[in-house]
Protein backbone atom coordinates (compact mmCIF):
# COMPACT_ATOMS: atom_id res chain seq x y z
CA UNK A 1 0.00 0.00 0.00
CA UNK A 2 1.24 3.48 -0.90
CA UNK A 3 0.27 6.40 1.33
CA UNK A 4 1.15 9.99 2.14
CA UNK A 5 1.65 10.22 5.91
CA UNK A 6 2.08 13.03 8.44
CA UNK A 7 4.87 12.30 10.92
CA UNK A 8 4.38 15.47 12.98
CA UNK A 9 2.39 18.73 12.72
CA UNK A 10 3.86 21.43 10.48
CA UNK A 11 5.81 18.83 8.47
CA UNK A 12 5.29 17.98 4.80
CA UNK A 13 3.49 14.72 4.09
CA UNK A 14 5.89 11.87 3.39
CA UNK A 15 5.45 8.97 0.94
CA UNK A 16 5.42 5.58 2.67
CA UNK A 17 5.01 1.96 1.59
CA UNK A 18 3.17 -0.32 4.01
CA UNK A 19 1.55 -3.74 3.92
CA UNK A 20 -2.11 -3.68 2.93
CA UNK A 21 -4.29 -3.07 6.01
CA UNK A 22 -6.45 -6.04 6.99
CA UNK A 23 -10.09 -5.48 8.00
CA UNK A 24 -10.93 -6.52 11.53
CA UNK A 25 -14.36 -7.49 12.90
CA UNK A 26 -17.01 -5.10 11.65
CA UNK A 27 -14.65 -3.51 9.15
CA UNK A 28 -14.25 -3.45 5.39
CA UNK A 29 -11.35 -2.53 3.16
CA UNK A 30 -11.55 -0.18 0.20
CA UNK A 31 -9.20 0.18 -2.73
CA UNK A 32 -9.18 3.97 -2.81
CA UNK A 33 -10.26 5.52 -6.10
CA UNK A 34 -10.33 9.14 -4.91
CA UNK A 35 -9.90 11.16 -1.71
CA UNK A 36 -10.84 14.79 -1.28
CA UNK A 37 -8.56 17.32 0.39
CA UNK A 38 -10.59 19.09 3.07
CA UNK A 39 -9.80 22.19 5.12
CA UNK A 40 -9.98 19.96 8.20
CA UNK A 41 -6.96 18.11 6.79
CA UNK A 42 -5.15 21.46 6.89
CA UNK A 43 -6.06 21.86 10.55
CA UNK A 44 -4.61 18.39 11.28
CA UNK A 45 -1.45 19.05 9.26
CA UNK A 46 -0.99 22.53 10.74
CA UNK A 47 -1.43 21.34 14.34
CA UNK A 48 -4.59 23.39 14.92
CA UNK A 49 -6.50 20.40 16.32
CA UNK A 50 -5.61 18.35 19.37
CA UNK A 51 -2.76 16.05 18.36
CA UNK A 52 -3.81 12.52 17.46
CA UNK A 53 -1.59 9.49 16.92
CA UNK A 54 1.44 10.05 14.71
CA UNK A 55 2.32 9.17 12.06
CA UNK A 56 -1.18 9.48 10.59
CA UNK A 57 -2.52 9.21 7.05
CA UNK A 58 -4.92 12.16 6.55
CA UNK A 59 -8.02 12.21 4.39
CA UNK A 60 -11.70 11.68 5.16
CA UNK A 61 -13.51 12.15 1.86
CA UNK A 62 -12.76 8.66 0.59
CA UNK A 63 -14.33 6.80 -2.34
CA UNK A 64 -13.34 3.29 -3.34
CA UNK A 65 -14.33 -0.27 -4.08
CA UNK A 66 -14.74 -2.80 -1.28
CA UNK A 67 -12.27 -5.65 -1.80
CA UNK A 68 -12.30 -7.38 1.60
CA UNK A 69 -14.47 -7.59 4.71
CA UNK A 70 -13.88 -8.62 8.29
CA UNK A 71 -15.90 -10.90 10.54
CA UNK A 72 -19.54 -9.92 10.86
CA UNK A 73 -19.66 -7.89 7.63
CA UNK A 74 -21.77 -9.00 4.67
CA UNK A 75 -19.49 -10.40 1.97
CA UNK A 76 -22.02 -9.12 -0.55
CA UNK A 77 -20.46 -5.67 -0.10
CA UNK A 78 -17.33 -6.81 -1.95
CA UNK A 79 -17.17 -5.06 -5.30
CA UNK A 80 -19.50 -2.22 -4.28
CA UNK A 81 -18.45 1.43 -4.34
CA UNK A 82 -18.60 3.05 -0.93
CA UNK A 83 -17.58 6.29 0.75
CA UNK A 84 -15.79 6.83 4.07
CA UNK A 85 -16.59 10.10 5.90
CA UNK A 86 -15.02 12.07 8.78
CA UNK A 87 -16.94 10.30 11.56
CA UNK A 88 -15.31 6.87 11.59
CA UNK A 89 -16.97 5.24 14.61
CA UNK A 90 -18.84 6.01 17.83
CA UNK A 91 -19.14 4.29 21.19
CA UNK A 92 -22.88 3.66 20.81
CA UNK A 93 -23.63 3.90 24.55
CA UNK A 94 -22.90 7.43 25.76
CA UNK A 95 -25.78 9.87 26.34
CA UNK A 96 -25.33 11.48 22.93
CA UNK A 97 -25.32 8.22 21.00
CA UNK A 98 -28.41 7.00 22.87
CA UNK A 99 -30.23 10.29 22.18
CA UNK A 100 -29.56 10.23 18.44
CA UNK A 101 -26.70 12.75 18.49
CA UNK A 102 -23.82 10.48 17.53
CA UNK A 103 -21.95 13.46 16.08
CA UNK A 104 -21.36 14.53 19.72
CA UNK A 105 -20.23 11.07 20.93
CA UNK A 106 -17.96 11.13 23.97
CA UNK A 107 -15.57 8.53 22.50
CA UNK A 108 -15.60 8.89 18.70
CA UNK A 109 -13.05 7.94 16.07
CA UNK A 110 -12.28 10.24 13.15
CA UNK A 111 -11.01 9.22 9.75
CA UNK A 112 -7.67 10.82 8.96
CA UNK A 113 -7.20 12.24 12.47
CA UNK A 114 -7.45 9.48 15.08
CA UNK A 115 -7.25 6.62 12.54
CA UNK A 116 -5.60 6.40 9.14
CA UNK A 117 -7.49 8.01 6.30
CA UNK A 118 -7.66 8.04 2.55
CA UNK A 119 -4.44 9.66 1.33
CA UNK A 120 -3.56 6.09 0.44
CA UNK A 121 -4.19 3.32 -2.04
CA UNK A 122 -6.21 1.35 0.53
CA UNK A 123 -8.11 2.02 3.76
CA UNK A 124 -10.00 0.01 6.37
CA UNK A 125 -13.16 1.49 7.87
CA UNK A 126 -16.06 0.59 10.13
CA UNK A 127 -18.67 -0.84 7.75
CA UNK A 128 -21.51 0.81 9.70
CA UNK A 129 -20.11 4.28 8.96
CA UNK A 130 -19.67 3.92 5.20
CA UNK A 131 -22.12 5.24 2.62
CA UNK A 132 -23.12 3.95 -0.82
CA UNK A 133 -22.27 6.48 -3.54
CA UNK A 134 -25.01 7.58 -5.99
CA UNK A 135 -24.37 6.29 -9.51
CA UNK A 136 -24.56 9.74 -11.08
CA UNK A 137 -21.21 10.73 -9.55
CA UNK A 138 -17.76 9.73 -10.71
CA UNK A 139 -15.20 8.87 -8.07
CA UNK A 140 -13.50 12.28 -8.00
CA UNK A 141 -16.84 14.11 -8.07
CA UNK A 142 -18.21 12.06 -5.20
CA UNK A 143 -15.29 12.58 -2.82
CA UNK A 144 -16.06 16.19 -1.70
CA UNK A 145 -19.66 15.24 -0.96
CA UNK A 146 -18.45 13.13 1.99
CA UNK A 147 -17.43 16.10 4.13
CA UNK A 148 -17.67 19.44 2.33
CA UNK A 149 -21.12 18.41 1.15
CA UNK A 150 -22.23 16.75 4.37
CA UNK A 151 -21.09 19.44 6.79
CA UNK A 152 -22.63 22.10 4.56
CA UNK A 153 -25.88 20.14 4.57
CA UNK A 154 -25.86 19.83 8.36
CA UNK A 155 -25.13 23.54 8.76
CA UNK A 156 -27.91 24.35 6.26
CA UNK A 157 -30.44 22.35 8.25
CA UNK A 158 -29.26 24.01 11.48
CA UNK A 159 -29.71 27.44 9.90
CA UNK A 160 -33.40 26.75 9.31
CA UNK A 161 -34.25 25.31 12.74
CA UNK A 162 -35.74 28.55 14.08
CA UNK A 163 -37.58 29.87 11.00
CA UNK A 164 -37.72 29.41 7.22
CA UNK A 165 -34.76 30.68 5.23
CA UNK A 166 -35.31 32.51 1.96
CA UNK A 167 -32.08 34.54 1.88
CA UNK A 168 -28.87 32.73 2.85
CA UNK A 169 -25.35 34.12 3.23
CA UNK A 170 -22.26 31.92 2.87
CA UNK A 171 -18.97 33.22 4.28
CA UNK A 172 -15.95 31.56 2.67
CA UNK A 173 -16.61 30.26 -0.82
CA UNK A 174 -14.66 27.02 -1.00
CA UNK A 175 -15.59 23.37 -1.37
CA UNK A 176 -18.48 23.35 1.12
CA UNK A 177 -20.04 26.61 -0.07
CA UNK A 178 -19.92 25.77 -3.77
CA UNK A 179 -21.80 22.51 -3.08
CA UNK A 180 -24.33 24.03 -0.70
CA UNK A 181 -25.02 26.91 -3.09
CA UNK A 182 -26.26 24.49 -5.72
CA UNK A 183 -28.55 22.68 -3.29
CA UNK A 184 -29.91 25.91 -1.78
CA UNK A 185 -30.59 27.45 -5.21
CA UNK A 186 -32.36 24.25 -6.28
CA UNK A 187 -34.55 24.62 -3.18
CA UNK A 188 -35.50 28.18 -4.17
CA UNK A 189 -33.27 30.12 -1.79
CA UNK A 190 -31.42 33.31 -2.72
CA UNK A 191 -27.73 32.84 -1.89
CA UNK A 192 -25.27 35.64 -1.10
CA UNK A 193 -21.57 34.72 -1.31
CA UNK A 194 -18.91 36.37 0.87
CA UNK A 195 -15.30 35.76 -0.20
CA UNK A 196 -11.89 37.07 0.70
CA UNK A 197 -11.78 40.79 -0.02
CA UNK A 198 -10.95 41.38 -3.66
CA UNK A 199 -11.21 37.73 -4.73
CA UNK A 200 -12.85 38.41 -8.08
CA UNK A 201 -12.32 34.82 -9.26
CA UNK A 202 -14.25 33.31 -6.34
CA UNK A 203 -16.97 35.92 -6.69
CA UNK A 204 -17.40 35.18 -10.39
CA UNK A 205 -17.52 31.45 -9.62
CA UNK A 206 -20.24 32.08 -7.02
CA UNK A 207 -22.35 34.00 -9.50
CA UNK A 208 -21.89 31.24 -12.11
CA UNK A 209 -23.39 28.80 -9.60
CA UNK A 210 -26.47 30.95 -9.09
CA UNK A 211 -25.63 33.34 -6.25
CA UNK A 212 -27.64 36.55 -6.51
CA UNK A 213 -24.77 38.60 -5.04
CA UNK A 214 -21.08 38.06 -4.35
CA UNK A 215 -18.70 40.36 -2.50
CA UNK A 216 -16.02 40.51 0.16
CA UNK A 217 -16.54 39.28 3.72
CA UNK A 218 -15.90 42.84 4.83
CA UNK A 219 -18.91 44.12 2.85
CA UNK A 220 -22.54 44.25 4.00
CA UNK A 221 -25.06 42.44 1.79
CA UNK A 222 -27.47 44.58 -0.23
CA UNK A 223 -30.38 43.39 1.94
CA UNK A 224 -30.71 41.58 5.30
CA UNK A 225 -30.24 37.81 5.40
CA UNK A 226 -32.49 35.24 7.07
CA UNK A 227 -29.43 33.16 7.97
CA UNK A 228 -25.70 32.95 7.37
CA UNK A 229 -23.28 30.03 7.44
CA UNK A 230 -19.58 30.61 8.09
CA UNK A 231 -17.17 28.18 6.43
CA UNK A 232 -14.13 30.46 6.60
CA UNK A 233 -11.99 29.71 9.69
CA UNK A 234 -11.85 33.43 10.49
CA UNK A 235 -13.35 34.61 13.78
CA UNK A 236 -13.81 38.16 12.50
CA UNK A 237 -16.58 36.92 10.18
CA UNK A 238 -18.83 36.16 13.17
CA UNK A 239 -19.74 39.77 14.10
CA UNK A 240 -19.95 40.60 10.38
CA UNK A 241 -22.45 37.79 9.82
CA UNK A 242 -24.49 38.75 12.89
CA UNK A 243 -24.71 42.29 11.54
CA UNK A 244 -25.89 40.93 8.18
CA UNK A 245 -28.82 38.82 9.46
CA UNK A 246 -32.23 40.22 10.23
CA UNK A 247 -34.00 40.04 13.60
CA UNK A 248 -34.50 36.42 14.60
CA UNK A 249 -31.82 35.33 12.12
CA UNK A 250 -29.30 32.54 12.65
CA UNK A 251 -25.54 32.44 12.15
CA UNK A 252 -24.01 28.96 11.94
CA UNK A 253 -20.29 28.30 12.36
CA UNK A 254 -19.58 25.35 10.10
CA UNK A 255 -15.89 24.65 10.72
CA UNK A 256 -14.06 22.47 13.23
CA UNK A 257 -11.54 25.25 13.92
CA UNK A 258 -11.73 29.05 13.84
CA UNK A 259 -9.44 31.87 14.88
CA UNK A 260 -10.50 33.83 17.95
CA UNK A 261 -13.79 35.70 17.65
CA UNK A 262 -13.30 39.41 18.42
CA UNK A 263 -15.49 41.07 21.01
CA UNK A 264 -18.66 42.66 19.72
CA UNK A 265 -21.52 44.67 21.10
CA UNK A 266 -24.57 42.91 22.49
CA UNK A 267 -26.72 44.76 19.96
CA UNK A 268 -25.49 42.35 17.26
CA UNK A 269 -26.91 39.37 19.16
CA UNK A 270 -30.01 41.06 20.54
CA UNK A 271 -33.45 40.75 18.91
CA UNK A 272 -33.30 36.97 19.12
CA UNK A 273 -30.45 36.40 16.71
CA UNK A 274 -28.87 32.97 17.21
CA UNK A 275 -25.19 32.00 17.02
CA UNK A 276 -24.62 28.23 16.86
CA UNK A 277 -22.05 25.73 15.66
CA UNK A 278 -22.21 22.35 13.99
CA UNK A 279 -19.96 19.45 14.91
CA UNK A 280 -19.09 16.49 12.73
CA UNK A 281 -21.97 14.64 11.08
CA UNK A 282 -24.29 11.70 11.58
CA UNK A 283 -25.09 8.69 9.43
CA UNK A 284 -28.56 10.14 9.03
CA UNK A 285 -26.99 13.20 7.41
CA UNK A 286 -25.36 10.98 4.82
CA UNK A 287 -28.51 8.96 4.18
CA UNK A 288 -30.47 12.17 3.57
CA UNK A 289 -27.91 14.30 1.78
CA UNK A 290 -26.36 12.06 -0.87
CA UNK A 291 -29.66 11.19 -2.62
CA UNK A 292 -30.88 14.79 -2.24
CA UNK A 293 -27.70 16.17 -3.81
CA UNK A 294 -28.00 13.75 -6.72
CA UNK A 295 -31.66 14.62 -7.28
CA UNK A 296 -30.93 18.36 -7.15
CA UNK A 297 -28.16 17.99 -9.71
CA UNK A 298 -25.41 19.19 -7.37
CA UNK A 299 -22.18 18.98 -9.38
CA UNK A 300 -18.87 19.16 -7.51
CA UNK A 301 -16.20 21.19 -9.29
CA UNK A 302 -12.93 19.38 -8.67
CA UNK A 303 -9.24 19.76 -9.42
CA UNK A 304 -7.47 16.40 -9.35
CA UNK A 305 -3.89 15.67 -8.27
CA UNK A 306 -1.88 12.44 -8.20
CA UNK A 307 -1.72 11.07 -4.65
CA UNK A 308 2.06 11.55 -4.63
CA UNK A 309 1.47 15.29 -5.09
CA UNK A 310 -0.66 15.64 -1.96
CA UNK A 311 1.60 18.39 -0.61
CA UNK A 312 0.90 20.51 -3.70
CA UNK A 313 -2.84 20.00 -3.30
CA UNK A 314 -2.65 20.97 0.37
CA UNK A 315 -0.64 24.10 -0.47
CA UNK A 316 -3.08 25.13 -3.20
CA UNK A 317 -5.98 24.80 -0.76
CA UNK A 318 -4.14 26.72 1.96
CA UNK A 319 -3.28 29.58 -0.40
CA UNK A 320 -6.74 29.82 -1.95
CA UNK A 321 -5.62 28.82 -5.43
CA UNK A 322 -8.63 26.52 -5.98
CA UNK A 323 -12.18 26.97 -7.17
CA UNK A 324 -14.23 24.10 -5.79
CA UNK A 325 -12.48 21.11 -4.27
CA UNK A 326 -9.11 19.34 -4.53
CA UNK A 327 -9.16 15.56 -4.98
CA UNK A 328 -6.25 13.08 -4.81
CA UNK A 329 -6.19 10.11 -7.20
CA UNK A 330 -3.99 7.12 -6.24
Amino acid sequence: MFAMALSAPHRPLEPVERPDPQPGPGQLRLRVAACGVCRTDLHVIDGELARGPMPIVPGHEVVGLVDAVGAGVDAGLIGLRMGVPWLGATCGHCRYCLEGEENLCDAPAFTGWTRDGGYASAIVADARFCFPIPDRYGDAEAAPLLCAGLIGFRAWRKAAEARPVRTLGLYGFGAAAHLLTQLAVAQGQSVFAFTRAGDATAQAFARELGCVWAGGSDEPPPSPLDAAIIFAPVGATVPAALAAVRKGGTVVCGGIHMSDIPSFGYDLLWEERRLVSVANLTREDGALYLPMAAEAGVKPHVTTYPLAEANRAVADLREGRLSGAAVLIP
